[in-house]
């Protein structure tokens, strides 16, 4: 077991508390950054560098055909392989939160693309889920499980935003723990079940999960509801038979109690727990190894780094796994270093043999940071389309407080007809990122100004006055809108006109009896 600090280099700026690792064959990626994409680095996704104790962000490419995919903070993240212990061909990726602090809903697939030239591309796609749709979540935990010759993806736990009905504007902001329900997804045919367990009665969210085989062990986490860290094991156990799976759960009492802790893999059955917090204000500096077998598990502390003074002082602490027994996390500096570029120190600790450079990962949990300061506004998503690695050096970290929330690219109506690989500026207001209005209809959303056949003038005219209308699409609902005719303002007439106008009269009427008299 190694302890060492490594030294921040390109872009480490951009990590955060709640970021994940991502891991393809040899290679690690970053996700999470701090802020939106922006212009000089437009994918958001990061190949994890370290190499001679010094760490690296290089920006990683996307294939055309990738979706969106938004930096995400605290969501639940999972390996996928075809076979049962196969090589991790797919990550999933569900919920989490934005820089904007909006809570996702989406589940992303992300796969490595074809090596081209020996440069590694991403490809993320969408998948649509059907029946009991889980809820927009974040730290919550996805793990997948094989039964019977199939395999389905378990869901548990996380917080979200409290429903609108209930929302006012003091509790606007306010989280409430998730309903302890058991979602199975089926990746296949995108359905979800949801499984009401009568074991598990309160939400828990930043937890520890472990797959094997058909059971998932969940650990520790939090309840917002209770102010609770349980000291249980959750054993779920799926069976995926013909007919329709069913659910089970079974408490073990592990006599320990953490949150936001990490876990990484030393071997096939064992595991280790590092870092976490006992209670809201101490963090757990103890290591537990986990060994797992067909039926049973064993928890036992193992022995602990020798931690240095900046973490034991340290309140907060935050990371992720990279595989093969090592972690990467990161303890704010303090206030003897704030000369520093990066506001985190960052060390790799290490339970394995091998050297963590370029290897494994999972998701990291770490506590939510309720009071963090307001992330960057946003910048397009844009694609490399001759699929090379972005240069170390691309990302201008300048960037950071100059940009302006805009919209992205998506599709933001049905007869949508904009095109993220071929738009080019069609206003001269446009520079590098599509000019877009707001329709009111259904609480309103977004629409590119291009699909609407806005003139510049009005379109500067409506930008001007922040005036929110209907578009092509739901034109239809004002029609029946008439707009009430204008009444022109009533004439008054001046005071000077009036007495010009007596004078007149009177020299007219004094004319014609000077004429009168003199014709008799």
């Amino acid at each position: 077991m190694t302890l060492r600090i490594v030294t921040p280099g390109s872009n480490t700026s951009l990590i955060q508390p709640g970021f994940s690792l991502l891991h393809f064959s040899s290679h690690v990626f970053y996700l999470g950054q701090k802020g939106w994409p922006k212009r000089s680095c437009p994918t958001g996704v990061f190949l994890l560098d370290l190499k001679n104790n010094d760490l690296k962000l290089r920006p990683a490419t996307f294939t055309n055909d990738s979706c969106y995919l938004p930096p995400l903070r605290h969501p639940a993240v999972c390996s996928f392989s075809a076979s049962q212990g196969g090589e991790i061909t797919q990550y999933l990726i569900h919920g989490g939160k934005t820089p904007n602090n909006e809570i996702s809903h989406k589940l992303y697939i992300m796969t490595m693309a074809f090596p081209v030239n020996k440069r590694f591309s991403l490809c993320c796609s969408e998948k649509d889920l059907a029946g009991d749709v889980p809820e927009a979540r974040y730290g919550h935990s996805m793990n997948v499980v094989f039964s019977r010759g199939k395999n389905a993806v378990v869901m548990f736990g996380g917080r979200s935003y409290m429903p609108l009905n209930q929302r006012t504007t003091e509790n606007w902001n306010n989280v409430i723990d998730c309903e302890p329900l058991v979602y199975l997804i089926d990746l296949q045919f995108g359905c979800s079940t949801s499984f009401n367990l009568r074991e598990l009665q309160d939400g828990l969210s930043f937890h520890v999960s472990l797959a094997r085989n058909d059971t998932v062990y969940i650990f520790g986490g939090h309840s917002l509801g209770n102010n609770f860290r349980p000291p249980n094991v959750y054993k779920i156990k799926v069976d995926l038979p013909l007919g329709s799976p069913a659910v089970s759960c079974t408490v073990i009492n592990s006599k320990i109690s953490f949150s936001s802790s990490i876990v990484t893999q030393t071997s096939p059955d064992e595991f280790v727990i590092v870092g976490g917090y006992e209670s809201d204000s101490q963090k757990r500096l103890i290591c537990n190894g986990v060994f797992l077998d067909n039926e049973t598990i064993d928890i036992q502390e193992i022995e602990t780094p020798d931690w240095t003074g900046e973490i034991k002082h340290s309140k907060t602490w935050f990371g992720a796994d990279m595989g093969k027994g090592a972690v990467l996390f990161g303890i704010p500096v303090d206030n003897k270093h704030q000369s520093t570029d990066c506001s985190f120190f960052f060390y790799v600790l290490n339970f394995g043999d091998n050297d963590p450079a370029l290897q494994t990962c999972s998701q990291g949990s770490t506590e939510e940071q309720e009071d963090s300061m307001p992330l960057e506004d946003s910048e397009e998503f844009t694609f490399n389309r001759d699929g090379n690695i972005f240069d170390e050096d691309t990302y201008n970290e300048d960037d950071e407080d100059d940009e302006s929330v805009t919209g992205y690219w998506i599709k933001c109506c049905p007869d949508c007809d904009m095109d993220r690989n071929t738009w080019e500026p069609f206003y001269s207001t446009e520079l590098n990122k599509p000019s877009m209005i707001f329709c009111s209809k259904d609480g309103g959303h977004w629409v590119h100004s291009q699909c609407m056949d806005l003139s510049e003038t009005m379109l500067k005219y409506l930008s001007q006055n922040n005036i929110k209308y209907f578009c092509n699409e739901h034109v239809e609902v004002a029609r029946g809108v008439q707009t009430p005719e204008k009444t022109p303002p009533v004439k008054k007439t001046s005071l000077k006109s009036v007495r010009k106008r007596t004078t007149i009269n009177r020299l007219s009427a004094v004319k014609k009896s000077f004429l009168r008299r003199l014709f008799e």
